[in-house]
């Protein structure tokens, strides 16, 4: 399969979780001692209940770096849950067709890593991170004891291929610092771990990141 979707994710066993974490960074499974390589493109969704813990298995720090993005999903509007009552009820589901070929695919993603990324841009990629693990350099000193670790190398990589992708779905061959700004939450949100104190106080992910965008200048 090219996609698989795993809901839920966080109740699965460690051990489950662990295989999942071979097909997202080998690209590969093994079964039995053999090794199967897994078809290209490959990406896994994931879904988390984060008001049920009984009964779940927090995925690890190594397995959260894994994933490029994650979004925070709220109730539907009211439309959006007539509609699913409305489809519930009718025992039907939604017609889903297919909108690209593999190999159209396959060739957008050349096309989105073709996407000039000046070294100003990247620079401004780099800071970001490290303020995220040395905020006291970038004016952030309050934030030193509210971040227990900061993004990893991996973030700094996920982001530049998601601002490339959304220069590109905007029909530009080029990045915007905007572009990095917009996606720097969804890429950084879940790779900075909180500390107890900020855990205390209030101050989630998204504080955090609102003040690291506001302290990193903009080139």
């Amino acid at each position: 399969s090219n996609i698989i979707l795993a809901d839920e994710i966080n109740r699965a066993p460690p051990k489950v979780q662990a295989a999942l974490l071979e097909a997202m960074e080998e690209r590969q499974v093994t079964i039995a001692g053999e090794t199967h390589s897994l078809d290209s493109p490959f990406m896994v969704l994931a879904t988390q209940n984060p008001v049920e813990l009984h009964g779940t298995y927090p995925l690890a720090e190594a397995q959260l770096d894994r994933f490029a993005l994650k979004l925070n999903i709220s109730h539907p509007s009211r439309d959006e849950e007539k509609m699913i009552v409305r489809l519930v009820a009718s025992a039907g589901s939604a017609p889903i067709e297919p909108v690209a070929t593999v190999e159209q695919i396959l060739v957008a993603r050349g096309e989105v890593a073709a996407v000039h990324l000046d070294d100003k841009v990247l620079d401004y990629v780099v800071e970001l991170a490290f303020a995220t693990r040395e905020p006291g350099a970038y004016g952030l000193e309050d934030l030193e004891d509210l971040i227990d670790f900061g993004t990893s190398p991996r973030a700094t990589i996920f982001l530049t291929r998601t601002a490339r992708a959304r220069a590109y779905l905007r029909g530009r061959d080029f990045v915007l610092p905007d572009d990095v700004k917009a996606m720097a939450p969804l890429v950084l949100r879940h790779r900075l771990r909180t500390t107890y104190e900020a855990d205390a106080r209030g101050i989630d992910t998204e504080e955090i990141m609102r003040r690291v965008l506001g302290a990193v200048p903009t080139p």
